[in-house]
């Protein structure tokens, strides 16, 4: 979106709040002791502008006297009521910024306007102004156009960089004055500006339906466009609110985690036939199938049981659906919520009951096993692998042993597990340990491979002291403002702060790019998959604390998935985003200061200006009419400038579709709205 040249911003350092220090590290050449002054703004101004009108005539008047010029008694003063001002300007802006999240907050909730993921004033201006009939230029050049009586459709302007001349567009306007005498129905706004004179208008009595304008132009200029034209630019603009809804959003299926056993044997291949052809009954592209490191490689390491994947993978083939596969690194059942259990390999928990670093770790010791840590991606722990060598080798095993059907097209993805829960997150929502939502969750961060790269990283900054996690965290359950790190103005933005989070975070974003760059190498020329988690409660704190522990350096004011989807876009990565479940009553909204079609917002829009393709996956819960509407907006957004849309979505449930009983109201009508097979 274009916009204003008004000097309001966001972004993850607020420039105008002048009671934040810089950090002296980050801008070395800055000398911090002695800030720059700046200059004031608002009713600041004015107050500044009337005390240096009154010193001058102090000045000019003799009235100086010796103990404020010598900077006794009067310059103490002055310092103190400095700092007040300094803690009133630091108020104002706070009450500034909080204002403006709420109006974003309002606008793309029920204005529907497509925003930035970070949208400044400039862009709330713009919104409104076009929204109010304006029309903004990229230069920020705000314009009227005038108003039209019933039935008479406005066309576009063209653009200030026209290739057509100011004395062609006058003698078009020309020429179209005098046609109009010929051709009542062809009407000239005579208010027009000079730059908009080929804004052109139609009565409606005269729809191009009826042929009349068909053939030449009733123009008779040859540097005007012709009425024929101008029609179809209309239409064009008519058919663009429901262009997006005729694209084919294909659909998959998630097959149930129990059809592969332990032992890598499929269970019931009849129960999974009569699956398959339900599914395919519904009309549904594909399905999802969860390849787990726990069953492939359980027992031995480097020895990989495929037989009973091939066996499903054929009667896939049989009912020609395509297949998408999840390389499944982590465990399943781990949380009280699961059904079966499918835990990491046997030899890698041997190894962690003499080593149990390999695993993460939270504040007091405890340890979590839903995946490795991502500190010994490169530390020669597994058996003389390193851990990314333990991924690439089971990816590449895999690739090997299905070949055929990668090069005959049935496998049209592969999904790459890279945390928790399958999930690009650190595990800090453990509910074995006693996590329910909405506790704001952990930092896993205390094991000795992990610390070790803190305590290292603080002193490449010169704070060897910064090197050990935070305090005042709370516990579990905790909510942000009961903790000293997370409450509002909390340790969370001082500069330890800013320095451990930023750390944290990247160990994610470190993690990510170690192993999608083999899975590139395994998977060439075969789309490849990451699944970003929907966390969204505390997102209405300032801190974004949940947000915080699960990795994601995200608070109000810094944007903390841009820099993800970064590293993602390197390696052509499509983003698939879990949907968050219904909608929440108001107070639950309130208790938990969740905020889920805010963060989807973010999400979704963040990967789209990064140009990464977006896929969608429904929380295991059960949605109703209303709650599939939703997802079918999210999927399909009306109104999108760049007309962006899901590139498929992926269905969940955790019983098999063959039972009857489907988790969405209307899941036939669910799939043909996806397809466009069924108008709004």
């Amino acid at each position: 979106m274009h916009t204003l040249n008004t000097t309001t911003t966001t972004g993850s350092q607020d420039p105008i709040d002048p009671s934040r220090n810089l950090d002296p590290d980050q801008y070395p050449h800055r000398n911090t002791n002695h800030p720059q002054s700046r200059r004031p703004r608002g009713f600041a101004a004015t107050a500044a502008a009337a005390s240096m009108g009154q010193a001058e005539s102090d000045v000019n008047n003799g009235n100086v006297t010796g103990e404020t010029s010598s900077g006794g008694g009067g310059g103490g003063k002055g310092k103190r009521e400095r700092e007040k001002e300094k803690e009133r300007t630091k108020l104002r802006e706070r009450h500034r910024r909080a204002i403006t999240s709420r109006m974003l907050a309002g606008l793309r909730q029920y204005g529907n306007f497509p925003l930035p993921a970070r949208a400044d004033m400039n862009d709330v201006i713009a919104a409104l102004a076009r929204e109010a009939g304006w029309s903004v230029d990229a230069d920020g050049t705000t314009y009227r156009q005038s108003h039209q009586t019933n039935h008479v459709v406005q066309f576009p302007t063209r653009s200030i960089e026209s290739p057509l001349s100011s004395t062609t567009l006058k003698n078009c306007a020309k020429a179209a004055l005098d046609c109009q005498q010929q051709h009542p129905s062809l009407r000239i706004d005579e208010n027009l500006s000079p730059v908009s004179l080929d804004s052109v208008v139609i009565a409606e009595s005269d729809h191009p339906g009826n042929g009349r304008y068909r053939g030449a132009s009733p123009i008779p200029s040859v540097g005007c466009v012709d009425a024929n034209q101008l029609i179809q630019d209309v239409h064009s603009t008519e058919r663009r609110n429901d262009y997006t809804e005729n694209f084919y959003v294909p659909v998959y299926a998630v097959l149930p985690v129990g059809v592969i056993d332990n032992f890598g044997q499929l269970v019931d291949p009849q129960g999974v036939r009569q699956e398959l052809s339900y599914i395919k009954s519904l009309n549904v592209d594909g399905v999802v199938i969860d390849c787990w490191w726990g069953i492939v490689e359980g027992w031995n390491p480097q020895k990989y049981v495929w037989s009973g994947y091939r066996e499903l993978f054929n009667l896939i083939r049989d009912f020609k659906l395509k297949l998408q596969v999840v390389m499944a690194f982590h465990e399943c059942g781990g949380n009280a919520s699961g059904n079966v259990m499918i835990s990491l390999p046997q030899w890698v928990l041997e190894i962690g009951k003499d080593n149990p670093d390999i695993f993460f770790t939270d504040r007091e010791g405890r340890r979590s096993f839903e995946c490795l840590n991502w500190s010994i991606d490169k530390e020669r722990v597994l058996h003389g692998r390193t851990g990314i060598e333990v991924y690439f080798d089971f990816m590449r095993s895999f690739r090997s042993e299905f070949d055929d059907l990668f090069v005959e097209g049935l496998i049209a993805a592969v999904e790459i597990g890279l945390g928790a829960s399958g999930e690009l997150k650190y595990p800090s929502f453990p509910e074995r340990m006693g996590w329910i939502y909405p506790g704001i969750g952990e930092f896993q961060c205390y094991d000795k491979y992990s610390q070790t790269s803190l305590l290292k990283e603080a002193k490449s900054r010169g704070f060897a002291f910064w090197g050990k996690g935070p305090e005042n965290v709370g516990q579990y359950n905790s909510q942000p403002h009961e903790t000293g790190f997370f409450q509002e103005r909390g340790e969370y933005d001082s500069y330890y702060g800013r320095f451990f989070l930023n750390w944290y975070s990247q160990l994610l974003i470190g993690h990510a790019e170690n192993v999608l760059s083999l899975a590139n190498l395994a998977f060439e020329e075969t789309k490849i998959v990451v699944k970003i988690p929907a966390i969204y409660w505390s997102y209405k704190t300032a801190s974004h604390a949940a947000e915080l522990t699960a990795g994601y350096y995200n608070p109000s004011n810094r944007d903390g998935y841009s820099p993800v989807f970064e590293t993602l876009k390197k390696y052509s990565v499509t983003v698939k985003f879990v949907c968050p479940g219904p909608q929440m009553s108001s107070n639950e909204h309130e208790e938990a200061l969740a905020d889920p079609e805010g963060l989807s917002w973010q999400v979704v829009n963040a990967a789209w200006d990064k140009g990464l393709l977006i896929g969608g996956e429904n929380a295991i819960t059960c949605f109703d009419r209303e709650g599939c509407m939703r997802l079918i907006e999210m999927a399909k957004p009306r109104n999108h400038p760049d007309s962006n849309h899901f590139s498929f979505f992926t269905y969940r449930q955790p019983s098999p579709l063959v039972q009857g009983s489907t988790c969405f109201a209307d899941l036939d009508y669910f799939i043909k709205r996806m397809h466009g097979d069924l108008p709004r």
